[in-house]
């Protein structure tokens, strides 16, 4: 397995998936993988991520979940293969590429710095930027955002970019080692998880160690699977939130 590997979560992705661009990145890049997670696909994608993985056979790996399971199990199986495969980098990236592969080795040379280990992606719209969202799904997300960093107690400007890269390192592979309990919003209990960790082992410090980077290139994929439709669903996970980051967040106040 190479140094880095960025786990591709997919479902129903055979119409929108690029693997020419996909090849592209590991062309240039000797150390990079990719693991691909069918997350129990009803369409063509599994035939399309087996006849990507024969043409870079050593760069590309594909994981077929036996039945869909969500984006978040997806993403945390795939983290764990990868992890048990030797990538010392690991990370994971929407299938639709909203942010570019050209921020992979960005995010590489800020995880480069000794103390850091979590890199997260950043969707700051400001002038001479092209983050192009929705408004619907810009103002969600930035009252995501907000509430998320009431509910952790941390300065995050956005949990929900779905591109993040970090050291493998025992602190932040288990986050991963239960299923989440949150779907949608997964990304944020991982940041509570990793909270508790801090308060409960010592070995990670969330607000020191993780880096958000502010993308100059984001733009929403047409088929996006969240959909003005889903909102209620989204604003039932978010109060759960509460209650999963809560005590995270008392035992983090509590350490010495």
């Amino acid at each position: 397995m190479q140094k880095t590997c960025v786990v591709i979560p997919c479902f129903n992705e055979a119409e929108r998936l690029d693997p020419n661009a996909f090849l592209a990145a590991l062309a240039g890049a000797p150390s990079l993988a990719f693991l691909f997670v069918n997350d129990g696909s009803t369409d063509a994608t599994l035939r399309v991520l087996e006849e990507l993985r024969a043409r870079a056979p050593e760069q590309i790996e594909v994981l077929a979940l036996e039945r869909n399971s969500g984006k978040a199990e997806a993403v945390r199986r795939g983290v764990l293969q990868a992890a048990a495969l030797g990538a010392r980098i690991v990370g994971y990236w929407d299938a639709d590429l909203a942010t570019p592969l050209r921020y992979v080795p960005i995010f590489e040379q800020v995880l480069e710095r000794d103390a850091l280990v979590f890199v997260l992606g950043s969707r700051v719209r400001m002038l001479g930027r092209e983050v192009k969202r929705s408004a619907p799904r810009h103002y969600l997300g930035r009252g995501v955002a907000t509430l998320a960093g009431v509910a952790l107690g941390l300065p995050v400007y956005d949990t929900q970019c779905g591109a993040k890269l970090f050291k493998a390192t025992p602190a932040v592979l288990s986050a991963f080692e239960r299923p989440f309990e949150l779907g949608w919003s997964f990304d944020i209990e991982l940041l509570a998880r990793l909270l508790a960790r801090e308060a409960e082992v010592g070995d990670i410090d969330v607000r020191h160690q993780c880096c958000e980077v502010p993308l100059e290139e984001w733009t929403d994929a047409p088929g996006s699977k969240l959909t003005v439709a889903q909102f209620p669903k989204v604003a039932s996970e978010l109060a759960r939130l509460f209650f999963i980051v809560r005590g995270a967040r008392r035992a983090s106040r509590q350490k010495p």
